[in-house]
């Protein structure tokens, strides 16, 4: 009975919260808010005298307001009023059909208005001016404009699904506002080794290909580069021109070790006992390490002006690292940890190939940065 009690006490505190809120929001202007405030509360109290009342002068102000901006919008220079127009227009019609879903609503606002003709209406003129405009900018032949014009015909074809040619006009416009980039073989010159660029030239292609997806530039791969027939604008080119694969050190440490309280024996008494004493021993800690190191020279040149207009130097580096040991002593006086060290033996080195992919994996991650970074004032 006392659970019961509780509920019912939070209960009417909801409710009276709900109320306020209704009243909270006509007082401050959000007749909207107001509106579905009541429409909420009267579906779940059909005959809450405070939420009728909120319905009624809700209802009446929202449509008033929205009515006379849709005026006000119609009488504006704006080339793109007809948007507001829709929204006015959408906000009317979704309070009627809110109303239309509480009975009770409806019992105080039998026939809200809508605008169903006039909301269609406005979105073919909001699609038009979008379109219009687009048309405009894509006149004026510069990329700047042309890449405006695309997101105008985009939006027409968002308002109207297959607004007149808008999908054509959003294909012509990218084209006319898309930068062509001539990507070159990533190079690799060495005098010492026989190396291959292959996985760090596919993963560099595969980020390229992502990227113009979403974007307004597109980059072209020699092979693509050979078969278009386009005046290219750029040209991308990396170069791996100062780098040094398997610098080799080995560190070698001699450490006494020892370890006291071993039993190193028994008495010869008649009754035995134990003899303890210090053990001692040389551990040797071998620690090899091949550091690989290099530079990628990252340039952009502008093929109208012939003259770099981005370069950068991305350094990466990767060590590889080797331990293992050797002893002389007593082995009694081993730690745990020395002996796992004793069971390694000498690793065979990575391959200069394996080593060079190492070092140029931290340099993938600051090239596609750049990359990022330079080619984001294009979109």
């Amino acid at each position: 009975m006392k659970i019961y009690r509780i509920l019912v006490f939070f209960s009417a505190i909801l409710i009276l919260q709900a109320c306020s809120s209704g009243k909270k929001s006509l007082q401050s202007g959000n007749y909207d808010q107001a509106v579905y405030t009541a429409i909420n509360r009267l579906k779940s109290n059909p005959t809450k005298s405070k939420a009728l009342e909120t319905l009624k002068k809700g209802y009446d102000f929202a449509l008033k307001r929205h009515l006379n901006r849709i005026a006000d919008a119609k009488l504006s220079d704006d080339v793109f009023k007809w948007e507001q127009v829709l929204a006015e227009y959408r906000s009317i019609n979704n309070l009627a059909n809110a109303i239309g879903d509480c009975p009770a609503c409806l019992a105080l606002i039998p026939n809200p208005e809508k605008y169903i003709e006039e909301q269609n209406d406005a979105k073919y003129f909001a699609a038009l001016a979008r379109y219009n405009e687009g048309l405009r900018l894509l006149e004026l032949k510069n990329r700047a404009d042309a890449r405006d014009a695309y997101y105008h015909f985009e939006t027409a074809d968002q308002l109207v699904p297959g607004f007149k040619d808008a999908k054509l006009k959003m294909d012509d416009a990218y084209w006319a506002a898309v930068i062509r980039v001539r990507v070159e073989p990533v190079q690799v010159n060495s005098r010492l080794y026989k190396l291959s660029n292959e996985y760090f030239q596919n993963k560099i292609d595969e980020y390229l290909k992502n990227y113009e997806a979403k974007s307004f530039v597109r980059f072209y791969s020699p092979a693509e580069a050979r078969m278009a027939k386009v005046k290219f604008d750029q040209v991308l080119q990396l170069s791996f021109d100062d780098f040094l694969v398997g610098q080799t050190y080995v560190k070698e440490r001699i450490e006494d070790i020892k370890k006291d309280n071993v039993k190193i024996g028994e008495t010869r008494d008649s009754v035995r006992k134990a003899i303890y004493g210090t053990v001692t021993g040389k551990l040797t800690t071998f620690e090899k390490t091949i550091t690989s190191t290099g530079l990628l020279d990252f340039r952009v040149i502008d093929l109208a002006s012939n003259k770099v207009i981005r370069q950068d130097k991305l350094p990466g580096t990767y060590v590889w690292t080797d331990t293992w040991g050797a002893y002389r002593g007593d082995e009694r006086a081993l730690t745990e940890n020395d002996k796992i060290l004793l069971s390694r033996r000498e690793s065979r080195p990575p391959s200069p190939q394996d080593l060079f992919l190492a070092f140029t994996k931290p340099i993938y991650d600051q090239l596609v940065q750049r990359i990022h970074s330079f080619y984001r004032a294009y979109n």
